[in-house]
């Protein structure tokens, strides 16, 4: 069950947002007309095929870039009338497109994101950053990892390392785009359970997970945005959100979506599959 407040201001609020990128050929718009509020303790997915400016909103949030048009709250701060930089410092942002550094070890790596540094820097980390350090280890399921150098890790660790790392500073909105990206099956689950995991733990953090795959979406996400071509499709609960009808406008193919176990699957819609084909 997800932490919410209706009376909270939201964590996170885009309001007629637009932004669009001039190109030699005219204005190429990359979000057009986004509502969208993200309260304490809810957990998003935010879903569309590629293209569709899932990253882009996610730069939004994560104060990376202003809107070209309307407004962008973050942390009840307007972007244009903060500094970024410090904003940046309550944010978690993990992208799988991150280096990360071969030869540390993983606890250091997870250490850096108390200064947001590439390296680390032993000089400003105390008992109480080291003790942090080794909790989001442990929370991702890394804690027999410490020491061992990031460059041994599979893919899927590295990915659960960054999301220890994040949580390091004590964000108070995690934003993870397509952590789960070329990840094989076993470690897609492990990220996934530790996704879970992490909601019980920490069930007041705004979260938001930008996928374009329904089976990579934990149980504890809640709330879903459906964005098309820069647009919102659908907006809401999961059950409200994540229908058939709407899935298909959402990536533009008859889809029929299910759910088992709170986990969510969608496949082509009976009626458009080719008839099997068999080879002697």
């Amino acid at each position: 069950m997800e932490a919410t407040d209706p009376a909270s201001d939201p964590v996170l609020r885009f309001d007629a947002v637009h932004l669009w990128r001039h190109t030699q050929t005219g204005r190429h718009v990359l979000l057009s007309d986004l509502h969208w509020d993200v309260r304490r303790g809810q957990r998003w997915a935010l879903l569309g095929h590629n293209g569709a400016g899932k990253s882009t909103v996610l730069s939004l949030a994560g104060a990376v870039q202003h809107p070209s048009g309307g407004t962008v709250d973050v942390l009840g701060r307007r972007l244009g009338r903060t500094d970024l930089r410090e904003l940046r410092t309550e944010v978690g942002h993990v992208t799988a497109a991150a280096a990360v550094p071969a030869r540390l070890t993983v606890r250091d790596y997870v250490l850096t994101g108390i200064t947001g540094t590439v390296q680390p820097l032993p000089g400003q980390y105390g008992t109480a950053e080291r003790k942090r350090a080794l909790e989001s280890l442990e929370l991702m399921g890394l804690g027999p990892m410490a020491d061992q150098e990031m460059r041994q890790c599979s893919q899927g660790e590295q990915s659960r390392a960054r999301i220890a790392r994040a949580l390091v500073p004590q964000p108070r909105l995690l934003l993870l785009d397509e952590p789960s990206a070329a990840l094989d099956l076993p470690s897609r689950e492990r990220l996934i359970d530790a996704l879970d995991t992490l909601a019980l733990e920490y069930p007041d953090l705004a979260t938001v997970l930008v996928t374009h795959h329904l089976e990579e979406l934990p149980a504890s996400f809640g709330h879903a945005l459906l964005i098309r071509k820069g647009g919102s499709v659908a907006s809401g609960p999961v059950a409200d959100t994540l229908t058939s009808a709407h899935l298909s406008t959402c990536f533009g193919l008859p889809l029929t979506v299910s759910r088992e176990d709170g986990r969510w699957r969608a496949r082509l819609a009976e009626r458009h599959r080719p008839a099997p084909s068999w080879n002697a």
